[in-house]
């Protein structure tokens, strides 16, 4: 069985000048494959919010759900390191319900969990969540969570000074105790100077090449999400019209007769369908 991968492992490869994946994903199985593909980090991202539970923003979603999607995955994972994404308000109201909220993902079986931004507060959280056994991925840049305080999708760290800005919290996440940090929506050069002056490995969401890590959101990886496309999602399959031509073969397959087939269904033994045949039309005794 392969090692177990760890924030040392994710460590090591930022030391090593190598690079490792991340994909999100949301049920057992495909959890399993993504493990057994190699996949280095899988997420239980909040984008589930939208891409497997239909809402309209990952505001949406709750601790609950994300819950109920984390011990599925996990059970899908042997090697992969599991990561949840903490939403929205789950870490923000209190210390006390953000560490109880944290701590119940890693009993569901997650291994790190993901916050967004870096106030005071939320800071605070970070230390007290690694001083009590929970690893955490930070998340700079674009922060879905803040979309109606920083005003819509918007590129972030565009010049010198915003740079500067994002390095500066990026900082902060290491000295709080992050094992790593995505960087969303970041002009590429942006973020290799960011990574550059960091000690923990960087993930690029629409980064860049230049972070230690790269993660997407599988729906559009495997071209099943077809509501919208970022522009940083590279799609590796076509799942949405092989789920169609699937579904569509099934439906003419079951109206036209050709499903089940003589393969596809189970016989009596010879004695009992003579039986059967010898009382075929008869009116059965049975009240």
């Amino acid at each position: 069985m392969a090692k177990k991968v760890t924030v040392n492992t994710i460590q090591k490869i930022k030391d090593s000048n190598e690079k490792f994946s991340v994909l999100t994903a949301y049920d057992f199985s495909t959890a399993k494959y993504f493990d057994e593909a190699g996949i280095d980090i899988i997420l239980i991202g909040d984008s589930l919010a939208m891409v497997a539970l239909g809402y309209d923003s990952t505001h949406k979603i709750g601790v609950e759900e994300m819950s109920i999607f984390t011990k599925a995955v996990a059970r899908g994972v042997s090697r992969a390191m599991v990561v949840t994404d903490m939403p929205f308000m789950s870490y923000n109201i209190s210390l006390e319900s953000a560490l109880t909220n944290i701590c119940n993902m890693v009993k569901y079986g997650a291994n790190a969990v993901k916050i967004e931004g870096c106030s005071d507060y939320i800071l605070s959280v970070i230390k007290r969540s690694v001083e009590s056994g929970v690893p955490v991925m930070g998340h700079l840049g674009f922060t879905p969570q803040f979309l109606n305080t920083i005003g819509g999708y918007n590129i972030q760290g565009k010049s010198f000074d915003a740079t500067l800005a994002i390095l500066e919290q990026a900082k902060k996440l290491e000295e709080a105790g992050v094992f790593s940090i995505v960087l969303e929506m970041v002009p590429e050069e942006s973020a290799q100077f960011i990574s550059e002056n960091l000690k923990v490995p960087t993930i690029s969401c629409g980064a860049g090449r230049y972070c230690t890590g790269q993660v997407m959101v599988s729906d559009d990886m495997l071209g099943k999400f077809s509501e919208f496309k970022p522009k940083f999602a590279r799609k590796y399959g076509d799942m949405k019209s092989l789920i169609l031509e699937c579904a569509r073969q099934y439906d003419s397959d079951v109206k036209n007769g050709k499903f089940p087939s003589d393969d596809e269904v189970f016989k009596l033994s010879e004695d009992e369908l003579k039986q059967l045949e010898l009382h075929r039309g008869v009116k059965s005794h049975i009240s």
